[in-house]
């Protein structure tokens, strides 16, 4: 199955709740951190409410 590494690339100071609690849901802690996870419906719901704080590439 295919994974995403999602990155985080800008800060969520300042955006609303949701977005904070989807970050952390994520597993996203800090600007800069990356984690990889598998490619789901459930997250590319969750990367879609916060795309524009993170990045996702591909990964094999």
């Amino acid at each position: 199955m295919a994974r995403l590494k999602i990155t985080q690339t800008k800060s969520y100071i300042g955006s609303k709740q949701n977005h904070r609690e989807t970050l952390r849901t994520l597993g996203l802690r800090r600007l800069n951190h990356s984690v990889v996870k598998e490619d789901r419906p459930e997250i590319r719901g969750m990367v879609q409410t916060v795309r524009h704080l993170v990045t996702v590439e591909e990964v094999d």
